[in-house]
């Protein structure tokens, strides 16, 4: 967004409005951010915890769902702006936005990544009724046929891609938080801490190789089908969550609804 407003040809606006934004938003946690009420003393990490936790069907299969999950996301992240923009470029028409492909893609990119703000309250307001498993599910069914289907129209209707793109940006994150909120309700408190430090670790470490591929791929075969290969990790992880669904461990979840 800073960029589109004003710092398209010049790095310096967007640094120095991103660290003042930044600094206030320091100032607004330090000032009024505050411990919630059921707030615990921390479990600390242990080495000899891993091997209990990996141990843990239940607790396996949700850090399967989060790494299916984690291969998709931060490379969508990291690459939809230069998607947008060569698919807006491709089209040779963007009077629906204004004759500014640069602005365009930067504008409609802090759409799609702002957009799963809201994703992620309304999945995570859904998920305590209606159960984990089901909304991870859903949602990584509809991310994944998102990265598979926007490639169809690359180049050509900057309309639909534009709303393809805001569809995946609002499902590919809404079940980013039921992942470690799965592993917290499943694990034993002693080895909680652990199993959370490790889930958040291997998933980060994913994001490297996705994020590498994805410019390999675009050599390879071009923008238009490079954003299929994330639907991997959608389908792992819609595996490994149905699975977890259907195991005994589904009732410690959300209150026993799975």
């Amino acid at each position: 967004m800073i960029r589109a407003l004003g710092g398209i040809n010049d790095w310096r606006p967007v640094l120095y409005v991103a660290s003042a934004l930044a600094f206030i938003a320091g100032l607004i946690v330090w000032r009024f951010g505050e411990l919630g009420p059921f707030r615990t003393a921390p479990a600390p990490f242990r080495w000899r915890y891993i091997g209990e936790a990996l141990s843990d069907r239940g607790v396996r299969l949700a850090n399967f769902g989060y790494l299916g999950h984690q291969w998709e996301l931060y490379a969508m992240w990291t690459w939809i702006p230069l998607f947008l923009l060569e698919s807006y470029r491709q089209a040779g028409s963007t009077t629906w936005l204004g004759q500014n492909p640069e602005r365009n893609a930067a504008l409609v990119a802090f759409a799609v990544i702002g957009i799963g703000g809201l994703g992620s309250l309304l999945a995570g307001l859904v998920a305590d009724r209606w159960g984990r498993t089901r909304i991870t599910i859903l949602s990584m069914v509809v991310s994944g046929a998102c990265a598979v289907v926007i490639g169809f129209f690359y180049g050509h209707n900057p309309i639909l891609v534009t709303l393809i793109a805001l569809v995946w940006g609002f499902a590919i994150v809404a079940d980013s938080a039921q992942f470690s909120t799965a592993v917290s309700e499943l694990s034993v408190r002693e080895y909680m801490g652990t199993a959370l430090t490790m889930q958040t670790s291997l998933g980060f470490l994913l994001t490297l190789a996705s994020i590498r591929l994805i410019p390999v791929l675009v050599g390879l075969i071009g923008w238009q089908w490079s954003f299929a290969v994330l639907a991997f990790g959608p389908m792992f992880g819609v595996w490994a969550m149905r699975a977890l669904q259907q195991s005994p461990s589904a009732l410690q979840l959300a209150g026993g609804r799975g």
